[in-house]
Formats: structure tokens, C-alpha cells, sequence
């Protein structure tokens, strides 16, 4: 009996390719969609620190927390950029920007 263990090779995320030319590519556009992913959440964060000195600014000159008119402006933008489902992204940065009302 051989006291030697074999070491698997590490496996490659599976992107369902049929060609090594295919994979490669695959393997390439996800590495740059989890950079864009990267930076978009950098982006989100910060506009999510720049909506805190708006609210407090806002709050500490007497005013409300939300301006209502305001979110709809950005959910008008943002469905007549992407469509239906650009409604429910700037809902969501919405959320995380001023919290649940």
C-alpha cells in the first residue's frame, strides 16, 4: 500500500463551454463582470454615503428625512434608461440609501 495521497487538481469553475476557445472566453467575460461588479458596489456605497449627508443636512435644517419627489424623479430615470426592471433597481439603491421609510 502506497502511504503517498494523491493531490486532485484544482477544478476550474464549470462555464459550460464545449471548446477550450469557448471557455477561455467565458472565463475572460466573468472576470471582467466580477471587476464591473466590484465597482459597481463601490459606487453604490458611495452613493450611499453621499444620501447620508443629504438626509442629514436636510434633517438638521428642519426639513424631512425623504424627498418624495425626488425618489420619483430618480425611479422615472431610471425606468426610462433600462425598462420595467430599471424601476425595481433604483427601488432597491433607494432602500439602501435611506433605509425603509
Amino acid at each position: 500500500m502506497s502511504t503517498e495521497t494523491a493531490t486532485a487538481a484544482p477544478s476550474a469553475p464549470d462555464t459550460g463551454a464545449r471548446t477550450p476557445e469557448a471557455e477561455g472566453l467565458i472565463t475572460d467575460a466573468r472576470s471582467r463582470i466580477d471587476d464591473l461588479d466590484g465597482r459597481i458596489i463601490g459606487l453604490v456605497q458611495e452613493r450611499m454615503a453621499v444620501s447620508a449627508v443629504i438626509q442629514r443636512e436636510r434633517i438638521a435644517s428642519g426639513g424631512r428625512r425623504v424627498s418624495l419627489a425626488r425618489e420619483m424623479e430618480i425611479l422615472a430615470h431610471y425606468r426610462n434608461q433600462l425598462g420595467k426592471p430599471g424601476t425595481a433597481l433604483a427601488m432597491t439603491l433607494l432602500e439602501l440609501s435611506r433605509g425603509q421609510i
